[in-house]
C-alpha cells in the first residue's frame, strides 16, 4: 500500500543546506520576467503566448536545485520556466523565446515556454510538449533507460540518475499520468512525480480533475508508491519534502510521487482573465504567495529589508538587460524553416544511436539469398534477432511480444534468448508503449516497439506526432528514432478493427518514415534500415502477407538493407505504369499476368518517402498510370502521387491517372462483403483494359 508522507514544521538538515539566497535569487528573477512580459512585453505584442509561473516558483527551484546527476532528467510542461532557469538557462534565452527570436531551444519554432534542455554534462530537460499529460511516458522511458544502461550495459555513472515529471493537478486526468503511474509502479522504475496543485486546469476546478480534488489521497491503495504531500509555499515544507522524496527515489527505494499545493496567481494565460473566480479566492490565493512568504522566511531572520529590495532591484536590471539583449536578436532565419523534419547532416545532440556514436555492422543491398524460402514472419524474428545479437542497446517490446511470442509470432523465442531486459511485454496501453519508447531512444536506445494492429495505435496518436516532430521542434538538439511495428490490413476475414490499413496518416506525420514490404526479403531489408536508422519508422506489416506463399521468398543475409525511397521494379513493360504496394503487389501482378499486357509493375515499398522519380520515369515511357491502394479513396496516399503526376507528367500522359482502392468505408467482416470492396485482381484488371482502350 502507498504510504503518505507529510512534513514536520520544525527547521532540519533539509532546509539549513538549502542555500536560500540562490532561491530567493532565482524566485525573483522568474517574478520579474513574468512582469515584463506581462506589463509590457505582451501589451506590445513582442510576446505572443505568454503562460506565468507566478505562484509555481518555490517548488520547482527548490527540486532543480536537488537534480545532480548529469543523467538525471525532468519532463515538465508550460509552467515550468523556474525549473529552467535553476538548471542553467539563460536569462537572455529565457526571454528570446516567448518572442520568437533566434537562437533558444526551439529557434523560434515552438510556444517559448515549451522549453528543454540537451545539456551533456548536466541534468536534461526532455522536449516539452503543449498538450497536457503527454510529458509522462516519455519520462517513464527515460527511467527504464538509466535502469537498461545501468544493469544491462553495466554503466556505473547512471546508478543514482533518476527520473522527474512535473504536471499541473489538471494533468492527473490524463491518459498519460495513469499509464506512466501503472507503468512505474510495476516496474520499480526511479520516478519522481512532482504535482503543483493549483486548484484549477485553466477554469476547471481539481474536483472534475479527481474525485475529491486531491490526487495523494487517491493513490493510498498503489503498491509500490511512495506519496508525499504538502504546502508548495512554505519554505521549510517544501524543502523538507522534496529532498525527501527525491532522496528516496534515488536510493532505489520505489517510485514517488509528490503533490504541493500552490497558487495560480494569473490566469491559465495573459488572456485568461480568471473571470471564474471570486474576489475573495483571488486575495486568498495573493496572501499565499510562496515569494511572500520566502522573504518572511529571510528577513530579517537571514538578511535585511534593504538586502532584499537590493535583490528585488537586481532582478529587474538583469530581467531588463535580458529582454533588450532578446530584443536585439535577429529574427530566425527563414531560410532554414523547413530544415530537419528528418535527419540532416548535423546530428542532433540527444536521442539514438548517430548521436552516441554506435558503429553498426556493414550492411549491403546486395542479396545473399539462403536456399529455403521464409514467410514474412520469420524474415521478422530472424532479423529482429540478429539486430538483438549485434545490437546491445537494442530492445523489442509491446503487448505478448514475451513468451507468448507476439500475436502473430514474429518475436516468438526471442525473450528466451536475450532475457526479459532487451525483450519484455507491456501493460495494454499504447500510450504507454510509444510514450516509453521515445524516452527510451532520448536515453540513447533503440526502442522496437510493437502495437499489435493498426486500429490500435490510434490512443497513442498524441506520442506518434510528439515523437515525430521531436527533431524539428527542438531544432535538432533532440530526436526519437524508434521502429513502431504495426500489423493491419485484410486477412482471411476483414473487420473495423483489426484490418484497418490507413497508412497515410502516418505519411502525414511530420518526421516518420513508413515502410510496407510485401515480401520477406524487402521485409528484412528494410526493417534493417529501420533499426540503423536516424529517424523514426512505422513498419507496416500486412496481416494477409504475414504467411502468404506470394511473400515468401530466402532469407537475403544479415547485412541486407533496403534503402528508404527506393521502389522496386516487379514486372517490366511499356503500355502502362501501375504503382502500389503492400498487399496489392501480389494483385496487380495477377491481373497484368491474366491479361498478358506489358506493363510496369512498381512496388513502392516506402511510402516516406516515396520514389518519385521510379514512377515518373516509368511513366514517361508508358504514358498510362494505374495506382492500387488498399486504404481508403478519399485522401489516400494514391491522391498524392496523383496530384504529383498532373503536375510533372501531364505532357506524357495519354489517359488519365486512375485509382483502385477501397472506397470510403471500414473493411468488413463478412467475407463476401470484404472482397466486394477490396481492390481485386478482376478489378484491377478491368481497369487495366479501360485504360488501355482510352
Amino acid at each position: 500500500m502507498a504510504k503518505k508522507k507529510t512534513a514536520s514544521k520544525k527547521k532540519n538538515k533539509t532546509t539549513k543546506d538549502v542555500d536560500w539566497k540562490d532561491v530567493a535569487r532565482l524566485m525573483l528573477t522568474s517574478r520579474a520576467m513574468d512582469d515584463k512580459e506581462e506589463n509590457e512585453l505582451v501589451p506590445n505584442k513582442e510576446v505572443l503566448y505568454q503562460f506565468s509561473a507566478r505562484g509555481h516558483e518555490l517548488g520547482q527551484i527548490l527540486l532543480g536545485k536537488l537534480l545532480t546527476n548529469k543523467h538525471d532528467s525532468a519532463s515538465a510542461y508550460y509552467r515550468s520556466r523556474p525549473l529552467l532557469l535553476t538548471l542553467g538557462l539563460s536569462e537572455e534565452d529565457a526571454m528570446a523565446a516567448p518572442m520568437g527570436k533566434s537562437g533558444g531551444y526551439s529557434d523560434g519554432r515552438d510556444i517559448g515556454v515549451v522549453c528543454n534542455k540537451p545539456d551533456a554534462d548536466g541534468p536534461k530537460v526532455l522536449p516539452m510538449a503543449g498538450d497536457v499529460g503527454s510529458q509522462y511516458t516519455p519520462a517513464i522511458g527515460w527511467a527504464q533507460g538509466i535502469e537498461y544502461r545501468k544493469n544491462v550495459l553495466k554503466e556505473k555513472e547512471y546508478e543514482k540518475a533518476i527520473s522527474v515529471i512535473l504536471g499541473g493537478d489538471g494533468s492527473v486526468a490524463t491518459n498519460g499520468f495513469w499509464s506512466a503511474l501503472t507503468i512505474a509502479t510495476t516496474q520499480n522504475l526511479p520516478v519522481l512525480f512532482y504535482i503543483e496543485d493549483n486548484g484549477y486546469g485553466i477554469s476547471v476546478t481539481s474536483e472534475y480533475q479527481t474525485p475529491g480534488g486531491k490526487i495523494s489521497n487517491n493513490l493510498q491503495s498503489f503498491n509500490n508508491l511512495k506519496i508525499y504531500d504538502g504546502d508548495g509555499t512554505d519554505p521549510e515544507e517544501a524543502a523538507s519534502l522534496l529532498e525527501e522524496s527525491v532522496d528516496y527515489v534515488r536510493g532505489r527505494k520505489g517510485p514517488a510521487l509528490i503533490r504541493l499545493t500552490v497558487p495560480r496567481l494569473n490566469g491559465h494565460s495573459y488572456q485568461d482573465n480568471q473571470a471564474y473566480k471570486d474576489e475573495k479566492l483571488i486575495e486568498k490565493e495573493k496572501e499565499n504567495d510562496p515569494l511572500e512568504k520566502l522573504k518572511a522566511y529571510m528577513v530579517p531572520d537571514q538578511i535585511t529589508e534593504k538586502t532584499w529590495k537590493n535583490w528585488e532591484k537586481k532582478a529587474k536590471d538583469t530581467i531588463e538587460e535580458a529582454a533588450e539583449a532578446a530584443l536585439n536578436r535577429p529574427q530566425p532565419d527563414t531560410s532554414q524553416t523547413e530544415k530537419f523534419a528528418f535527419a540532416e547532416d548535423e546530428i542532433q545532440t540527444i536521442g539514438g544511436l548517430v548521436a552516441e556514436g554506435h558503429d553498426f555492422p556493414e550492411s549491403s543491398e546486395e542479396a545473399k539469398p539462403e536456399k529455403q524460402r521464409i514467410n514474412i514472419v520469420e524474415a521478422i524474428r530472424r532479423t529482429l534477432k540478429y539486430e538483438l545479437e549485434t545490437n546491445p542497446k537494442l530492445m523489442v517490446f509491446g503487448e505478448d511480444v514475451g513468451m507468448k511470442g507476439g500475436v502473430h509470432a514474429a518475436t516468438m523465442d526471442l525473450q528466451s534468448e536475450f532475457g526479459e531486459d532487451r525483450v519484455f511485454d507491456t501493460s495494454l496501453s499504447e500510450e504507454g508503449i510509444i510514450g516509453r519508447a521515445v524516452g527510451l531512444a532520448y536515453s540513447g536506445l533503440m526502442p522496437v516497439a510493437e502495437i499489435q494492429f493498426r486500429k490500435y495505435a490510434d490512443p497513442a496518436t498524441e506520442q506518434l506526432n510528439n515523437c515525430g516532430t521531436t527533431r524539428w521542434r527542438t531544432a535538432n538538439r533532440f530526436a526519437a528514432p524508434i521502429v513502431v511495428r504495426m500489423p493491419g490490413g485484410f486477412a482471411k476475414c476483414g473487420d473495423p478493427w483489426h484490418s484497418m490499413s490507413n497508412e497515410v496518416f502516418f505519411t502525414h506525420a511530420i518526421g516518420w518514415q513508413v515502410a510496407m514490404p510485401s515480401n520477406a526479403e524487402d521485409a528484412v531489408g528494410l526493417l534493417r534500415s529501420a533499426m540503423r536508422s536516424n529517424n523514426p519508422t512505422v513498419f507496416f506489416e500486412h496481416r494477409n502477407l504475414l504467411d502468404a506463399k506470394y511473400a515468401r521468398k530466402p532469407y537475403p543475409g544479415d547485412d541486407f538493407i533496403v534503402p528508404f525511397g527506393k521502389a522496386k521494379k516487379l514486372r517490366e513493360g511499356e503500355e502502362l505504369t501501375i504503382v502500389t504496394w503492400g498487399a496489392m503487389c501480389e494483385r496487380s501482378e495477377a491481373a497484368v499476368e491474366e491479361l498478358g499486357v506489358s506493363a510496369d509493375v512498381l512496388d513502392l515499398r516506402t511510402l516516406m518517402p516515396w520514389d518519385k522519380e521510379a514512377v515518373l520515369d516509368s511513366i514517361r515511357r508508358t504514358n498510362r498510370c494505374l495506382i492500387v491502394h488498399e486504404d481508403n479513396k478519399t485522401a489516400g496516399f494514391g491522391a498524392e502521387i496523383a496530384a504529383v503526376l498532373v503536375r510533372e507528367a501531364f505532357t506524357y500522359l495519354d489517359a488519365p491517372v486512375e485509382r483502385i482502392t477501397m472506397p470510403d468505408i471500414p473493411v468488413p467482416y463478412n467475407v463476401n462483403l470484404m472482397n466486394s470492396v477490396l481492390p481485386t485482381t478482376d478489378k484491377i484488371a478491368g481497369k487495366i483494359e479501360e485504360l488501355l482502350s482510352f
